[in-house]
C-alpha cells in the first residue's frame, strides 16, 4: 500500500512521481492502464488537488502518462520520445498536459486571493468605457449577419496603423491581422512556421501559455536565460550556433514572469544575430499598454523585416474582450490570415467594434495613464514587503503585472503553492514558466493582487514552518 510521507524531505509531488514511475518501469502498471483521477487520489491520500495535478502533469511531460480529455490519465509506452525518429522519418514527441494545471488550478476562480494570477483586478478595468462602447454598438446597428473581414474590422486596423505610426512603425492595413486575443496570434504564427522537431528559441523562464503551445506542437524548446536587463547573449549565441533555430519567440518588455525589460543595446545585438543567421523573431509585446515609458520595440528597430509583432487589448481593457493583433510582412500576414480562416473563420467583429469604440473614447488614454500609476504604486508596496521578508527580487521594473521572487529559506515553489491553495491563495509556482519543467523556489507575484495582509501573513507563517527564525522576520 503506497503511503505518502508528509514529513519527508522529499516533496509530496516527487513522491507521487517516483511511485508511479517505479510501477510503470517494473511493469506493474501496463500500457493503457488508467490511473486514479486527480480528485480521487487527492481524497484517498489526503493531499491537495494541486499536488496531484502537478505530479500527473510531470508524469505526462516525462512520457510516462498520456492525458485524454474528459477521460483521465493512462499509462503510455515509454520511449525516447523527445529525440527519436520513427522509421518513416517523422519525429515522435511527447504531448505536454500542463494546461490542466493552468486551467483547473492556476486560474481557479474559487481561490479568494490571487497574488499569482496574470490579469488586472476587475475594479481597475475601463468598465465605463466598455459600457459606453457596447451602447454605441447597439445604437450603430449595422450588419450582424455576416462573418466580417478575414483580416478583422477595418476601422480598428486603421486605428492600429495610426498608433503604430506614432511609435515609428510604418505598417499598411495588409500587414495587420486582428485575432481572438494574443493567444490566437501566437498560435497562428507557430503553427504556420514550426513543425514537430523544429528548434525554437524561447525565454527561460518564459511566458507559460507560449511554452505550452510550442510543446504541444512538438517544438524543441531552447531556453535563452533571462537577465534583469534582457538576455544572456553568450548563451543565445551558443544556442544559435549549435542548433540553427528558425525562430526566436520572446517578450522583451515587462516580461512574464520576471517583469524584466531588455535594454536597447541588447535588442540591437539580438537583431544583428537574427539577421546574420537568417532567422525570424516573434515579439510578444502584450504588456505594452501597461508601460508608462515610451520604449523602442523590436518591430520599431526592424520595421517588420524579420520581426512579427504581437499585441493585445485584453490586458488593459478586459480579459473577456478577446481582441489582439499581429503585424508582419504582407506575405506572412496573408498566410496567417488563411490559417485563421481554416481553423476558426473570422475573429469576432462585434468584439472588434466594441474595442474600436473604446479606443475612440477620449477617456481611454487617461485611463491607461491612471492604470499605469496604480501599477507603479502596487509594485513599490509589494517589492518593499517582499524585500523586508528576505525575498530576493529578479528585477524591479516598477511597471507591468509581475515581480519574480524567491526566498532562500523556502523550498520548491510547488510545495508553497499547494500549501497556499489550502488557505484560498493562488500562487504562481515557478515550474510553470520553465522550459525544462524543473522545480524551483522562484515564484511569480502580481502586485495588483498583493494588497491583502493575509498574503503576507501566510508567507510569514510559511517561512517559520520551513525553518526561518521568527527573529529574522519583520515585525
Amino acid at each position: 500500500m503506497f503511503a505518502l510521507q508528509p514529513h519527508s524531505n522529499v516533496p509530496l509531488v516527487q513522491q507521487i512521481v517516483t511511485h508511479f514511475t517505479g510501477l510503470i518501469e517494473q511493469g506493474k502498471l501496463r500500457l493503457g492502464a488508467k490511473l486514479p483521477s486527480i480528485r480521487q487520489f487527492a481524497k484517498t491520500h489526503s493531499v491537495s488537488v494541486f499536488t496531484v495535478a502537478d505530479a500527473y502533469d510531470r508524469l505526462v511531460a516525462q512520457g510516462h502518462l498520456v492525458s485524454r480529455a474528459n477521460t483521465g490519465f493512462f499509462v503510455r509506452r515509454m520511449a525516447s520520445v523527445d529525440t527519436s525518429t520513427a522509421s518513416n522519418g517523422v519525429r515522435r514527441w511527447a504531448p505536454f498536459d500542463a494546461m490542466w494545471c493552468l486551467r483547473e488550478v492556476f486560474e481557479n476562480r474559487d481561490l479568494a486571493l490571487k497574488p499569482g494570477c496574470g490579469w488586472i483586478p476587475e475594479g481597475w478595468l475601463f468598465k465605463e468605457g466598455l459600457q459606453r462602447g457596447m451602447r454605441a454598438l447597439a445604437a450603430d446597428g449595422g450588419d450582424f449577419g455576416g462573418y466580417g473581414d478575414p483580416q478583422g474590422y477595418k476601422p480598428l486596423r486603421q486605428v492600429i496603423r495610426e498608433f503604430m505610426s506614432e511609435q515609428g512603425i510604418s505598417v499598411s492595413l495588409e500587414q495587420i491581422l486582428l485575432t481572438q486575443g494574443s493567444s490566437q496570434a501566437l498560435d497562428l504564427v507557430v503553427r504556420s512556421l514550426i513543425k514537430p522537431g523544429d528548434a525554437v528559441l524561447v525565454d527561460d523562464p518564459g511566458y507559460a501559455n507560449q511554452l505550452f503551445s510550442l510543446r504541444f506542437l512538438g517544438a524543441r524548446l531552447l531556453g535563452v536565460p533571462r537577465t534583469p536587463d534582457g538576455y544572456d547573449l553568450g548563451a543565445l549565441e551558443r544556442l544559435v550556433a549549435e542548433h540553427h533555430p528558425k525562430i526566436f519567440v520572446t517578450q522583451p518588455r515587462l516580461h512574464s514572469p520576471t517583469g524584466s525589460v531588455a535594454s536597447l543595446a541588447q535588442m540591437h545585438r539580438v537583431l544583428n544575430l537574427i539577421e546574420r543567421n537568417d532567422m525570424l523573431l516573434v515579439e510578444n509585446d502584450i504588456y505594452a499598454d501597461l508601460d508608462p515609458v515610451a520604449r523602442q520595440s523590436f518591430a520599431n528597430l526592424d520595421q517588420l523585416h524579420r520581426v512579427i509583432h504581437i499585441r493585445s487589448f485584453s490586458k488593459a481593457l478586459s480579459p473577456n474582450l478577446r481582441v489582439g493583433y499581429l503585424l508582419g510582412s504582407a506575405d506572412l500576414v496573408e498566410d496567417f490570415a488563411q490559417l485563421k480562416m481554416m481553423s476558426g473563420l473570422t475573429s469576432s467583429e462585434i468584439s472588434e467594434r466594441i474595442t474600436h469604440h473604446v479606443l475612440m473614447d477620449g477617456r481611454w488614454r487617461k485611463h491607461l495613464k491612471s492604470l499605469q500609476g496604480r501599477l507603479a504604486e502596487a509594485h513599490s508596496r509589494t517589492a518593499e514587503r517582499l524585500l523586508d521578508m528576505g525575498f530576493n527580487l529578479f528585477a524591479q521594473p516598477g511597471a507591468g503585472l509581475f515581480l519574480w521572487a524567491h526566498h532562500p529559506d523556502l523550498p520548491d515553489s510547488d510545495v508553497i503553492s499547494a500549501e497556499a491553495a489550502e488557505y484560498g491563495i493562488m500562487m504562481g509556482p515557478g515550474h510553470l514558466y520553465s522550459t525544462s519543467l524543473e522545480t524551483t523556489n522562484w515564484m511569480r507575484f502580481n502586485p495588483a493582487y498583493c494588497d491583502d495582509e493575509r498574503i503576507f501573513s501566510f508567507l510569514a507563517e510559511t517561512l517559520v514552518r520551513h525553518g526561518a527564525k521568527p527573529s529574522d522576520l519583520p515585525d
